[in-house]
């Protein structure tokens, strides 16, 4: 049986990369005359560069500063397969939650800054690339991308620099900037914000929407995306950028399609498998993909909130925790690669 693994990352647990190798381990120990195909996969956020590099392009690393103003090193990839060359940006890479040193609060929330991700567009676009897609996701800011604008030379400085680019925005966050689902109210409280601070923040990138309206000649703050990365979406947008999905930018680049179709099993995953994964997420996706060339999916997840209903109407086969086999929360996530491993192993024998 030909079986190609596909997951995304498991949060900050494990990169998709990683967790692909997991499972195919785990898989082997019962069937090991399967075909391992490893395909792990992202939407934009955490781990896109690297499902990316993990086949094609050239990883380079610029030093940067992160989310707090301490410097990082982020890795970015360089492509110039087509002739014209491609720079692939994670935006977590420069100012994800995973660099704070910490658990984030209202704190972290009001200071952590974007100018790391304007950096790195600054390195990428040195290097003479006349495209640039960034991935979107796991940022610990909130600040509507005023960091990146600032680091390129402010506003004017910025929009001349990338007048010339094919800027391509990955992300699958649909949320605008402002208001009852925007960045602040949405995922502000995931950054550490409590409700003054998310009132703060709100108040905050309103003003700097304003700015953002002169720079692209019309009111990005409503587009849906906007409200990606905690509003870096919408200087991206305000900087020419063209919002595409990251599932698709990666699904597109791996050649997802081909692979799938040559499967008799796809298997993917993530860290949590809830009402959020069915909405354009990279399970949703690529089940669909799956189910379009007749192939089955099984979802692995650290946990799983979805009924069983809600699974089969989705077009999945079963999906199956880590928690359940780790029997807590705690050794699921203290020990998540040999867990997953372990379930994978445990899926595998029940499988005909």
């Amino acid at each position: 049986m030909r079986v190609v693994i596909a997951p995304d990352s498991f949060g900050d647990t494990l990169s998709a990369v990683t967790a692909a190798h997991a499972i195919g381990r785990g898989w082997l120990v019962a069937r090991p005359g399967d075909e391992i195909v490893a395909a792990p996969q992202s939407d934009g956020g955490p781990g896109f560069v690297d499902v990316l590099a993990n086949r094609f392009g050239e990883v380079r690393v610029a030093e940067v500063s992160g989310p707090l103003g301490a410097g990082v090193s982020a890795r970015w990839l360089f492509d110039d397969r087509g002739g014209d060359a491609v720079a692939y940006l994670e935006c977590a890479q420069a100012c994800g939650l995973h660099q704070l040193g910490g658990r984030p609060t209202s704190e972290t929330a009001m200071s952590a800054s974007t100018r790391g991700v304007g950096r790195l567009l600054d390195a990428a676009l040195s290097a003479g690339v006349t495209t640039v897609v960034v991935g979107l996701g796991g940022s610990a800011t909130t600040d509507g991308g005023r960091g990146l604008v600032e680091a390129l030379g402010g506003p004017q400085a910025a929009v001349d620099r990338l007048r010339s680019v094919s800027l391509v925005v990955a992300s699958d966050v649909e949320n605008p900037l402002l208001g009852e689902f925007g960045a602040a109210a949405v995922f502000g409280p995931q950054k550490g914000a409590d409700p003054a601070t998310v009132e703060l923040l709100e108040q905050r990138m309103t003003v700097w929407s304003q700015t953002l309206s002169e720079m692209a000649g019309r009111d990005v703050s409503a587009e849906p995306g906007s409200g990606a990365a905690g509003g870096l979406g919408a200087a991206l947008l305000a900087l020419g950028g063209r919002r595409v999905s990251g599932a698709t930018v990666v699904a597109d680049a791996t050649d997802q399609q081909k692979t799938v179709a040559g499967a008799d099993l796809v298997i993917t995953g993530e860290g949590r498998f809830d009402s959020q994964t069915l909405r354009g997420k990279v399970v949703a996706a690529l089940t669909g993909t799956a189910a379009q060339a007749g192939v089955p999916t099984v979802v692995l997840a650290g946990q799983i909130t979805l009924g069983a209903a809600e699974i089969t109407e989705a077009g999945i086969r079963s999906a199956h925790a880590v928690v359940d086999v780790a029997g807590s929360v705690e050794v699921a996530m203290a020990d998540a690669e040999n867990q997953l491993a372990i379930l994978a192993e445990k899926v595998a024998r029940g499988t005909s």
